[in-house]
């Protein structure tokens, strides 16, 4: 579902609202980018108002407050793009929604909101999975800012705008007509960052991907057999009974944000909760469990994108060099912020040689496929959630938790068997997962 509105007001020079941005573009200084010109700020807000297309990902916390900076900062072109409603939980901080937006498209109230309040802006919103769009939709954009609160996504957008930008085979020269810089602004309760990223020039999301604490697994055998938390009855509900009772068809994957896959799930861990007696099983606490939500802070939503849009600023206009190339704000213990530039890794899996297969190391090979599939979750390399593995020697799948319901019907049956009836030791699995964007070679091996 997409929406636009119509052209928007040209830069005038006459305008009084541009004032204090011609002021900034008609004097250089130390801090300058070595393209700024002076003479032509006029040409350059110009741009900003008519030319330079933005995508803004996420229209949360994060995204209400990028979508406003970025709007005011003079950008005339704007896109959105968020597949969630609204809740009521968002209320106290996502400050573009009312009351009585509650159920309504995150992205398409955020942007008739930021067009009443900013006269001439061309906003357009788009509902739905940004993994679903293909690489050539990101292709039309000049710059993306992203504000999500999802690792995987930002993973997948980050070997999406990779892969648009070619490298010559035999130079190693990187073609820039394709390359779309992009802004990644992230909050966790009183801490966030904001980082820079020139696909295949800087350090990429995935270059700098152990710098995050892997999300919180429980041991399958736990959730089986001795569940003692109400996060246990969740997680088995969400791992075991939705799989085996496919309650919304055969190879529908879990939808997180779909308000009926939720409510299922709950049900069913209340269920199991009751059966162990144990209290305190609710819908959202079900929903933090399996989207992993920590708690939002406004004020370092207003931080970070403040941060974010500076950026966006600065890359537009030259009017200042962008970071190098990250930015980290801490909050916890008074107010404290620090810059550095990450590296490129050489044998990254997205931007660098990559190549090198990721080794795990299990238990045992008698150990069930389970647990091969937790530790295919908890390497820090790869965080896999619903990953197809097939054995790269004889292209045998072994398993798919996503993709064409026959394909994950057929794999079901090697639930529970041990890993070396499936693989020797030492073999090598071919693992694809929507959230590591592609595909990646794991050596399985055991004592």
């Amino acid at each position: 579902m997409e929406a636009a509105n119509d052209a928007p007001v040209p830069y005038s020079a006459a305008c009084p609202r541009w004032s204090d941005a011609l002021r900034l573009l008609t004097r250089g200084g130390p801090s300058t980018a070595p393209d700024f010109s002076a003479a032509a700020a006029v040409d350059v807000l110009s741009s900003l108002r008519n030319d330079l297309r933005v995508l803004v990902v996420g229209a949360g916390g994060l995204g209400c407050e990028l979508l406003k900076d970025l709007a005011l900062a003079g950008f005339g072109h704007l896109d959105v793009i968020d597949m969630d409603t609204i809740d009521v939980s968002n209320l106290n901080r996502q400050f573009l929604f009312r009351a009585a937006d509650v159920g309504k498209p995150k992205a398409e109230v955020a942007a008739a909101y930021i067009r009443a309040r900013v006269p001439g802006l061309v906003i357009t919103p788009h509902v739905g999975d940004l993994t679903r769009r293909p690489p050539e939709w990101y292709a039309q954009f000049h710059l993306v800012v992203a504000g999500l609160d999802s690792i995987d996504a930002r993973r997948w957008l980050n070997a999406t705008l990779v892969s648009l930008v070619e490298v010559d085979a035999e130079t190693g020269e990187v073609d820039r007509s394709g390359l779309i810089p992009w802004i990644d602004g992230g909050s966790e309760g009183l801490m966030g960052q904001a980082r820079v990223i020139f696909p295949r020039l800087s350090a990429c999301f995935e270059c700098t991907l152990s710098m995050f604490d892997t999300p919180k697994t429980y041991p399958l055998c736990t959730l089986a057999n001795t569940p003692r938390l109400p996060e246990h009855c969740i997680e088995y509900a969400h791992v075991v009974e939705y799989p085996r009772a496919s309650p919304f068809g055969e190879g529908v994957a879990f939808d997180a944000d779909n308000p009926d896959h939720l409510t299922w799930l709950t049900d069913t861990a209340v269920a199991r909760a009751d059966k162990f007696a144990i209290p305190g099983v609710t819908r959202r606490l079900a929903a933090g469990v399996v989207k992993h939500i920590v708690p939002a802070v406004a004020s370092t939503n207003a931080v970070i994108a403040a941060a974010c849009a500076a950026e966006a600023w600065k890359l537009a206009t030259s009017v200042a060099g962008p970071l190098r190339n990250y930015v980290m704000l801490n909050g916890t213990s008074g107010f404290y912020s620090y810059t550095y530039e990450t590296e490129r890794r050489p044998d990254c899996e997205v931007c660098g040689g990559g190549g090198v297969p990721r080794t795990v190391t299990l238990e045992g090979g008698g150990v069930p496929l389970e647990d091969l599939l937790d530790a295919l979750a908890s390497e820090p390399a790869l965080r896999t959630r619903a990953p197809v593995l097939r054995v790269a020697s004889t292209g045998v799948m072994v398993w798919a938790a996503d993709g064409p319901p026959a394909l994950v019907a057929a794999t079901r049956a090697n639930a529970g068997k041990r890993v070396e009836e499936l693989l020797e030791r030492g073999g090598e699995l071919v693992v694809t997962d929507r959230a590591i964007g592609g595909a990646r070679t794991v050596i399985v091996t055991w004592p």
